[in-house]
């Protein structure tokens, strides 16, 4: 069986152990969770790249001569105050950002639970199986 680098396992690395139905589950389990930390990822980069946008805007807005401001909200636009504009802004920043909290705290939940996984098949199959990301 190849190992993490492709290579062919010595016949003293080999496990022969049947793998059971428990152990199946555990190992589609642990395959779900990278799935999902994948995309818990992949939202919290585009959450950041946002809060970005949005503290660029406040930047602007900050920088403006107290005129009124078209505010986008989904496909509509909205004319407001520079203060109105702030404000939104502000509370936009303060969403997203418990969002990306809440999703840095998943990430770091389903890492927990991988590694407590990756200990009891580890455990069972030693170097015949791979858990670890490339």
């Amino acid at each position: 069986m190849p190992d993490a680098d492709g290579m062919i396992l010595a016949k003293e690395e080999e496990n022969d152990a049947e793998v059971r139905r428990e152990d199946q589950d555990q190992i589609n389990e642990f395959g779900r969770l990278n799935a999902r930390l994948y995309e818990v990822r992949y939202e919290v980069d585009n959450l950041k790249k946002l809060l970005e946008k949005i503290d660029d805007a406040s930047t602007e807005l900050m920088m403006g001569n107290g005129d009124r401001v078209m505010l986008r909200l989904g496909e509509a636009m909205f004319e407001a105050t520079e203060d109105e504009a702030t404000e939104f802004c502000e509370a936009e920043v303060e969403r997203h950002q418990e969002t990306v909290d809440k999703l840095n705290q998943e990430a770091a939940d389903i890492l927990e639970e991988q590694v407590g996984l990756k200990k009891i098949l580890y455990g069972r199959f030693g170097k015949s199986i791979n858990l670890e990301e490339k």
